[in-house]
Parts: C-alpha cells; structure tokens; sequence
C-alpha cells in the first residue's frame, strides 16, 4: 500500500487503523496489479535495507504522535508512515529516542555551515543522534558533522533508501548507512518526487526531541520541518545570524513571530537544556576555563591543535619551533587530563581540551 498510494493518501492509513493493512489490501490489491511486495522486498534485501512496520520492536514509537495532530486550519495532517525503509546498521528505535533534528537552507553560508557542523558535532560528542535530510548545506554538514565526532546520524529520504539523491551525495549518504540510518516511507527504486519532500519533513521532526533550524530564508523548505515540529509540541529552537543575511531571515522571523514557541540558541550546551531530561544537564561554571591552570606554553600547544581531526607530532613541534620529544613530553600529561587523546593519525583534542580558557588571548600582540 506504501507503493501503491503513498503518504499523502490519508485515507488508505486511516483504513488501515481501523481494520488491519492484511484487510485493506485484500481489498484494494486487484486495482493495482503492478504492485509486487515480493519484488520491492528482494529489491530492499538486494540493497543492504530492511522494512520497519508499526508493530516491530525497531519501530520508533515518537512517529505515531503523527496521527494525533491537526495541519494548519484544523484539517487532518498526514499521519504516521504505513512503514518505513531503512538501511543502515543503527537500530532506529534506539537512536530516535535520543535523536535532534538540525535543518536549516540548501544555500548556506560559511557562517551556517560552520555552525551546523559545530553543533552536531557537539550534540554527537554528548551521545544524541543527529536527524537531517542529506539535502546540500545545512543538511549536510550536520550529517557530516555527526559522523565525524563518531556517532550515528539518521537521514530521511524523499525517494527510496537506494536511491542517492542528491547525486553528488553518493559516498555521504553510503557513510551514513554504516555509521546510522537511511530512512524512507516510500518503496526502494522510488525516485524523490518534489511534494515528498515536504512529507518526509514530518518524520525528520517526529524522530526527534527538538528541531534546531541553523540557516534559513523567508520562503526555505526548513520552515515546513519547524512547523511540523511545533504542531508535535516538540522543542523549536534557532540558532540567529547577521541581521544583515538573507539566510538568516526566516531564524530570526521565528524568533520574533514565534517567541512563546522557539528558543535561541548558539551551541550545544544550549540545546541540551531544552531537551535534555531533568537533572541530565550539568550547570556550565560561571568562571574559569580548563586551559586557564596550565603554562603559557602548553595553553599554545593546545591552540596550535586543529579543532576536529588529529595532527602528528612533527607537525606540532615545527608549529612551535621546538623539538618534537619537548612535544612529546607536554602531550603524556594532557592525556592523562584528559584534555587530548592520542588515535592511530597523531593526537586530537577532547571535547573538554576544545573549551577555551578566560586568559587564551592574555599577552598575546594583536
């Protein structure tokens, strides 16, 4: 029936409801001889995916709050998926239970790109699950933001599960089937029909504890994410801009037209306050940086690492000009702070060797 009729087809889902698929297929099977569930599950199998319906234990139960909810004017919004298409090795109930959505512009800026990157890589780093649509941007540097702290991402389709849309996405969207999930309501081989787009942003929100929105115009398709998720009475949150960017414009509208409903933010310490449970949060100190007890020259050794990825021992010592065991000797006691940990390229910062100290920029010339 997923084939045969798809999403928007609210009538098939409430049928459904209320007497059983098996049933309502039956009835309606003869109408669509070119439907072969066989052929689409061979289809599935054939490309590494498996098929998700309400009543499995992988079934994520935050999208049946879809079917509860009203579309703008009271009428009825499309509801849950008949079933979902997934392919990747995270086990998607699990990860939608600690998931949050970033979304945001297809024409970002260097600004939004840095932001959405910083922000799921964060989120990554304190064990949430980065939901998106792998679209070009925002979309997909959060993806690769999530994957590069480690962690799982989940992206929802518009097409089928084997189908790489955007092209150029090929090898993103491979890596995020190892590392999370791609999800989709519609059937392998299904090409990404233009209104699916704006369906499948439902399930990005329903998936999730909060929305954020990092970059968005007046008229983005990031919008319609938002607005699902504030009907599912999930947390909206915007992350601003320059008030001069156009790419920011439809943030900082939320902000101002939505107040009572969306929430500013600007790291991920802020989002976890909003959708982190009780008593989950740690308060951030009021004074003091990490780095701020260590020497002038270590505190440099730590500014000269890069932010994300690792960097070798000889390259640090010709940073610094010195000699690469006087490198050596200052990274043994790092590690044991556990400021920088040491993988197979070199050495990279922690989460907690990231934090910058109140005196980081002291006595340095301008």
């Amino acid at each position: 029936m997923a084939r045969a009729f798809g999403p928007e087809h609210q009538r098939i889902a409430i049928e459904v409801g209320r007497r059983g698929a098996a049933a309502v297929w039956d009835e309606v099977r003869q109408d669509h001889p070119g439907v072969d569930p066989r052929r689409d599950l061979d289809a599935a199998s054939h490309a590494g995916a498996r098929l998700l319906c309400p009543e499995d234990p992988e079934w994520p139960v935050e999208l049946d709050a879809l079917d509860h909810v009203r579309a703008e004017g009271g009428a009825a919004a499309v509801g849950a998926p008949l079933c979902l298409w997934v392919r990747g090795a995270a086990d998607l109930r699990d990860v939608a239970a600690r998931s949050v959505a970033v979304v945001g512009c297809r024409a970002a800026t260097s600004y939004g790109l840095h932001q959405a990157g910083e922000i799921a890589f964060a989120m990554t780093e304190q064990g949430w699950a980065i939901v998106s649509g792998a679209a070009f941007g925002i979309d997909a540097a959060a993806h690769r933001g999530a994957l590069a702290a480690g962690g799982p991402t989940v992206a929802v389709l518009a097409g089928g599960v084997d189908v790489a849309y955007p092209a150029a996405h090929v090898d993103l969207l491979a890596e995020i089937a190892r590392a999370g999930a791609l999800v989709s309501e519609v059937a392998p081989g299904t090409p990404p029909y233009r209104r699916r787009f704006l369906t499948r942003n439902r399930v990005i929100a329903a998936l999730s504890r909060g929305t954020v929105i990092v970059e968005a115009g007046l008229r983005s398709g990031a919008l319609n994410t938002v607005a699902h998720a504030r009907r599912l009475g999930r947390q909206v949150m915007a992350v601003p801009g320059p008030v001069t960017s156009a790419m920011s414009a439809g943030c900082h509208r939320l902000l101002r037209d939505f107040r009572e409903q969306t929430v500013l933010v600007t790291s991920a310490d802020d989002i976890c306050e909003e959708i982190a449970g009780m008593g989950s949060f740690a308060p951030r100190p009021l004074c003091g940086g990490v780095r701020d007890s260590l020497s002038a020259v270590v505190r440099e050794l730590l500014d000269a690492m890069p932010p994300r990825g690792a960097v070798g021992v000889a390259m640090l010592a010709r940073e610094l000009s010195l000699r690469p065991e006087e490198v050596l000797a200052m990274l043994g006691p790092l590690v044991v702070e556990g400021l920088v940990e040491s993988v197979p390229a070199g050495y990279r910062l922690t989460a907690l060797g990231r934090a910058p100290s109140n005196s980081a920029t002291r006595g340095r010339p301008a």
